[in-house]
This record gives C-alpha cells, sequence and structure tokens, in this order.
C-alpha cells in the first residue's frame, strides 16, 4: 500500500480547491493511504473528505505570532517529530511556499511540486526532488489535479469531483439562506448598504437569512444589517464543519469571493457568486443553472443584478 502526503496548508479556499485531487487520487490510486497537512484550522473541513485517512493539524498562522516563545518552539519541535515519523512513498505540495516546501523537505519520501516558473514563491522550487511545469492560467482545482496526477502517475480526466456529499452534511429543518458578506480583503467586499437592501429584497415569506462571521469587525458589520432587517441571524462564530453543515442546508448561498463561497460550490449549493476583480475569474466556481458568477469585469453587480440571479438559481 502507497504512502501519499498531500502539503495544502492554507487558505480555505485554496484547501477547498485541493479536494478534486484527493478525490481522484483516491480513485485512480485504489489502496493507497491519503494524509493531508493542513492548517488546524481547516482540519475539521478536511475531515469530512471520504479520501482522507489521516490529517496532520499544523499551526503556523498561530506559531508565527509569538515563534521564538519557548511554548512555540516545543510545539513546533513537536510538529516537525510528528511529520517525520513515517516514511511516505511520495509527498505532494500544491501550496507552493518556501515553508510549505521546508516541510515537504522535513518529510520523508520523493517530493514533488511546481517548477520555478509556476510555482507562487519560485525558490520553493528548489526543495522538490521533481518538479512540474503546469500554467498559471488554469483554474487553481484544474493546476492541482495535474500536479497530483504527474506525481502519482495518472492524467486527470473528467469533471473535478471535490468529494463531499451535500445530502449526508445538511440536516433537516426550516427553510433558510446564506449571505456571505465577510471576507478578509476589503477590495473584494461588497458595500454593507447592499446587503441591507438585497436582504429586504430576497427574505421574507419564511425564509430566514443567516450571516457568518469570522472576525469581529465582520460580527459588527452582520449585526448592523440584522438590525436593519426582520428575519436576518447572526449566530456565533463555529468551526468550519459545523459552517459546512450549515451552508449544504441552506436553500441557496449569495457570496463574495471568499473561502466559503467555494464551500458552498463545492457542495453545490445554488449559488450567487459576487467578484469584483478581474482576476478572480481564474478561481471562480463554474457557471451552471444552478451557479452565477456576477461582476469581476466592467464593476460590481448591482442589487438588482444579484436579486434577478437569485430567481434564476434558487429552487
Amino acid at each position: 500500500m502507497s504512502e501519499i502526503l498531500f502539503i495544502k496548508t492554507s487558505s480555505l479556499g485554496d484547501v477547498i480547491h485541493h479536494m478534486p485531487a484527493l478525490t481522484e487520487a483516491r480513485r485512480m490510486c485504489a489502496g493507497s493511504s491519503f494524509t493531508w497537512l493542513v492548517e488546524e484550522t481547516y482540519a475539521p473541513l478536511v475531515r469530512l473528505h471520504p479520501g482522507v485517512n489521516e490529517v496532520i493539524p499544523v499551526a503556523w498562522r498561530r506559531w508565527r505570532k509569538s515563534l521564538y516563545a519557548p511554548a512555540t518552539v516545543a510545539e513546533l519541535a513537536a510538529g516537525m517529530r510528528a511529520i517525520r515519523e513515517r516514511r511516505y512513498d511520495e509527498i505532494v505540495d500544491s501550496q507552493g511556499l518556501v515553508r510549505s516546501a521546508v516541510i515537504a523537505r522535513v518529510a520523508r519520501g520523493r517530493r514533488h511540486g511546481y517548477d520555478s516558473r509556476s510555482i507562487r514563491e519560485p525558490l520553493a522550487a528548489v526543495f522538490y526532488d521533481k518538479r512540474y511545469r503546469i500554467s498559471r492560467d488554469l483554474h487553481a482545482a484544474e493546476r492541482i489535479r495535474i500536479l497530483t496526477g504527474s506525481a502519482l502517475g495518472y492524467a486527470p480526466q473528467g469533471a473535478p469531483d471535490y468529494g463531499l456529499d451535500r445530502s449526508a452534511l445538511a440536516a433537516p429543518g426550516r427553510r433558510y439562506a446564506v449571505l456571505l458578506h465577510a471576507t478578509a480583503q476589503p477590495e473584494k467586499e461588497w458595500p454593507e448598504a447592499n446587503w441591507i437592501a438585497l436582504a429586504k429584497t430576497i427574505g421574507g415569506n419564511g425564509l430566514d437569512l443567516i450571516l457568518p462571521w469570522g472576525s469581529s469587525a465582520e460580527r459588527e458589520r452582520a449585526e448592523r444589517i440584522a438590525v436593519r432587517v426582520p428575519g436576518v441571524h447572526v449566530g456565533e462564530r463555529q468551526p468550519l464543519d459545523i459552517v459546512a453543515r450549515q451552508i449544504a442546508g441552506a436553500a441557496f448561498v449569495v457570496g463574495v469571493d471568499t473561502g466559503l463561497m467555494h464551500l458552498a460550490a463545492a457542495l453545490g449549493v445554488p449559488l450567487v457568486a459576487i467578484l469584483k476583480r478581474a482576476r478572480d475569474l481564474l478561481a471562480a466556481p463554474a457557471v451552471s443553472r444552478h451557479t452565477a458568477v456576477l461582476g469581476g469585469t466592467g464593476g460590481p453587480p448591482t442589487v438588482a443584478d444579484v436579486a434577478r440571479a437569485v430567481e434564476q438559481i434558487a429552487p
């Protein structure tokens, strides 16, 4: 049985874009065992994928805040020992950063990654045993599928399969929609006034609206929206596996370009994606009768644009 280690630590959208590669590798390399090294925040979500045998959480985002503190040094050393405990047949680093390549070098096994022209940080390529040139003009999920197939000896085939079963994750209950208003990049935000107007337009008739959040500023914005619109709910911050179940159960999702928007697309939930920048189209969800991608070129969509798209994709 082959032992395969995937290194894709963050961010949320990138982690989701790695999932089709795992689904396909599980199918093409039957009998292999797959371990995924990922940032601790995203580990609960990765564990929902049926193709993963083991998840190794790392805490780089937490460690770097106090890198030289004795507790951090001890935890970091323990983490590196855990990575070296097992020998892997193949190690695939789809993160493409120096820090992820260093982790790949610490692990024992044949290391695969992008070449210096294909990678986000070219210096990282020197840490790999096998390097692959893969166009940066491809969708992120497709690049990872090609990298993984090249490393494991097969060619990707068919449409991407994220491996997440919406029906298994969703819990029956009231009808609701999720509005993903929050993003870590201010340039991707849609105006707060637009969210208020949209919520007033699409809410009502027994449809609750849920506004997730991940920071105190995002919670404050969500609460301001909720005060202005009846039927809007702002809950507590939840682990990603719980958030995934919440999104899976939604009648539809409207969201800016954020990791949770990509999660909704991966789950196959009816989705209206709001993009602000043309370059974000390269990693946008595929357009279908249940997915509308608005903006990206010619400026962001209006409230009326989004409301019309909701009517078209919502069941």
